[in-house]
């Protein structure tokens, strides 16, 4: 990795370097990958990047991190995980995101003690205070540390950061679980995931970067019939509408009965628009 300085960049090497040695909770997205890249570069071995893996991790996701701390040079463990097994995460209320991060930062610390590590940071940064979080709350309680908010980085300070640092994934699209793509009140259950996660790898083979697929439940609570609607970025939906016979035909072997495009794009926890009272649906 290059080196590189900048005042905020400084900043973030030294409340690290304080630290002594840390658990980094990695997923492979650039946030989390910045924090590990300057844990590695100014603790060494006294930091360990840790990947929890479960039906939630789409594989894409699983190879990229593994590849990114590979580029880092960091120590890297990957760990089971078991949300899925939790009824408060498998109900998938508005508070999901809160049993999944307690599960990542239980394990966290338990890996933690046994690596023989201080303390245990995360890749939240200023922007992501602004949406409903309830892993935010998970975070606190678990004493995790979320240094980039403390050195005042947005995302656009983590983009820029990355960029001088030389980490080819500077620009990776934001991600998110796969468990994030199901509307509040629909279960969570492996073959949703699986279902999910298997038609958004079909559509970045098509060649769309910036995807997610929404599952919407039909015909009622015991129905697995379902449809996908697909969000891509503003600037990528020439590009799907062109591939529509190939998205829906790619819908249909993944079991989806009906797969429609979002003409709004892609945008950050659409499905959050639910809870201030908004609908997908006009009554």
């Amino acid at each position: 990795m290059a080196t590189a300085t900048d005042p905020q960049l400084e900043r973030l090497r030294a409340t690290v370097r304080e630290l002594g040695s840390t658990l980094v909770c990695y997923s492979g997205g650039i946030d989390s990958a910045l924090v590990l890249a300057v844990a590695h570069e100014v603790l060494g071995p006294g930091a360990v990047g840790m990947t929890a893996v479960s039906p939630s991790l789409a594989p894409f996701e699983k190879e990229a991190a593994v590849s990114i701390a590979r580029q880092i040079g960091a120590r890297h463990e990957l760990v089971d995980s078991h949300e899925i097994e939790r009824p408060g995460y498998v109900a998938n209320a508005p508070d999901r995101c809160f049993h999944c991060k307690s599960e990542l930062y239980e394990i966290a610390e338990q890996k933690k003690r046994e690596w023989r590590l201080a303390h245990v940071l995360n890749g939240t940064n200023l922007d992501d205070l602004g949406d409903h979080r309830p892993g935010l709350d998970a975070a606190k309680n678990a004493n995790v540390r979320s240094v980039l908010v403390e050195c005042d980085f947005h995302k656009e300070d983590v983009r820029r950061c990355a960029r001088l640092l030389g980490l080819t994934i500077w620009d990776k699209p934001a991600s998110a679980c796969l468990s994030s793509r199901l509307p509040y009140g629909t279960e969570v259950t492996r073959e949703r995931l699986a279902q999910i996660g298997g038609l958004e790898a079909e559509l970045r083979g098509l060649g769309l970067r910036q995807v997610r697929v929404r599952w919407h439940q039909l015909g009622g609570a015991a129905s697995d019939r379902a449809l996908a609607r697909v969000e891509v970025a503003r600037e990528e939906l020439a590009r799907a509408f062109e591939a529509r016979d190939a998205i829906v035909e790619a819908g249909k072997r993944f079991g989806f009965a009906y797969v429609t495009l979002d003409l709004q794009g892609y945008r950050t926890g659409s499905h959050n628009e639910v809870i201030v009272g908004k609908s997908l649906r006009v009554v």
